[in-house]
């Protein structure tokens, strides 16, 4: 058998009777999870080990692959949101805005500039939450949980707003064809506007309880680089790529929901490291911000949170209770009567991680004949065993957990 075909295990322990021979030292391996804190979710790295220093390593996914792809390949359309929900489940909105999204391309439906507008309040949001959860849990493995226990509160002041537009808070299954499936009450736009006074002042403090602390820097800084060229060879995009000073955003390059009505910038980093992925995370956050206030600024009038498609749109429950007409649409949507057009199309969204991707071909029957997601987590964690060789393990700690790899997006 050839040698590249074994377990890392028996090509490890030759190499460390090898070793052993050499030079008398001893080299050991390490299997870093799939079930310890620090991996951030169940998958596994097998170590090579001299010491503390990582010789070698091999990642091992797969311990929650759910198969969605081939589930929603038996499923209607309508019922496929909840499995988006579950990849990256700290921005699951992005997701569900995502598919709607690409079902909308698909349809060609053209959904109202208010809804649009609620759609991106609602991504950046996401947004903030993702990155908030990854930059405090990065404390947490350096030593500091204080910044992680003061911030999450605010994690729970989005939840709280989730839960106003659609009843749910971490695995929304937000959003219709079209837009909402209810509009926004006053209370939702006065959770957000109670979330964007209180939180910035908590967020500045959080940075400068990280950026220019000698500790936290020299747990960072300089570790795990990686070059803009090997990050796009890879095929890194959103914050790991931007840390590698490629200034790449969907958003930017590759417009939807109205994101060219709003002005941002694009923060990058210089040397890729740990340390630039936390500040740009930081930066982006604060970018968020501006994009909502932005979007509450130019919200258009009116009070339309959808596009006008019955064929796609599920009526109001109470039509479908005394209207024989919205029963009939009702039950054709549910049952994926409404034929789709046959077609091959991608479409991708700035998710929290990077470039989310829906790649879709239909046959015009009530399923996707094809859907594949292009999981940004999946993408850039094929990188992380070339970025800890020769670091030591702690180092190792810190660098998985600045990619911000979410196992449910990672397996899908």
């Amino acid at each position: 058998m050839s040698e590249l075909l074994l377990p890392p295990e028996h090509r490890y322990a030759k190499i460390i009777k090898e070793r052993s021979n050499e030079d008398g030292s001893e080299l050991s391996i390490l299997n870093l999870g799939p079930t310890h804190p620090a991996t951030h979710g169940i998958f596994q790295n097998i170590l090579l080990m001299d010491g503390e220093r990582i010789l070698d390593a091999e990642p091992t996914i797969g311990y929650i692959h759910r198969a969605f792809e081939k589930i929603a390949e038996n499923r209607p359309f309508y019922q496929i949101t909840p499995l988006t929900d579950r990849m990256n489940y700290c921005s699951s909105p992005i997701n569900n805005m995502g598919w709607w999204m690409t079902l909308e391309k698909l349809l060609n439906i053209e959904v109202p500039k208010r809804a649009q507008y609620l759609r991106v309040i609602v991504m950046e949001l996401a947004r903030i939450t993702d990155h908030l959860i990854c930059n405090s849990i990065l404390g947490v493995d350096t030593g500091a949980y204080t910044g992680f226990l003061y911030v999450f509160q605010f994690r729970e002041k989005v939840y709280e707003i989730y839960e106003e537009i659609c009843g749910a808070r971490l695995t929304t299954n937000m959003g219709r064809i079209g837009g909402f499936e209810r509009d926004w009450s006053p209370k939702a736009f006065e959770l957000l506007n109670t979330f964007l006074e209180e939180f910035p002042p908590a967020w500045k403090e959080f940075e400068n309880l990280f950026e220019r602390n000698r500790i936290f820097i020299d747990r960072t800084v300089n570790v795990g680089a990686i070059s803009a060229e090997k990050a796009m060879a890879y095929g890194f995009t959103g914050p790991n790529l931007r840390a590698a000073g490629v200034d790449y955003d969907v958003r930017v390059a590759q417009p939807y929901s109205s994101y060219e009505d709003f002005d941002f910038i694009i923060p990058v980093g210089k040397s890729g490291d740990t340390y630039d992925r936390f500040c740009v995370r930081n930066a982006e956050v604060w970018e968020s911000l501006s994009i909502i206030r932005q979007a509450l600024e130019k919200m258009p009038e009116g009070n339309e949170y959808h596009a006008e498609v019955p064929d796609y749109y599920l009526p109001p429950k109470e039509d479908v209770y005394h209207n024989m007409e919205s029963l009939i649409y009702h039950f054709k949507i549910v049952m994926g009567e409404v034929p789709v057009p046959v077609a091959e199309i991608y479409h991708p969204v700035e998710g929290g991680n990077g470039e989310l991707g829906f790649y879709l071909v239909t046959d015009g029957s009530r399923t996707p004949y094809r859907l594949h997601f292009r999981r940004p987590c999946f993408i850039y964690y094929q990188a992380y065993p070339e970025m800890i060789k020769g670091a030591l393990l702690s180092d190792a700690i810190v660098i998985l957990s600045s990619l911000n790899v979410i196992a449910g997006e990672l397996d899908a």
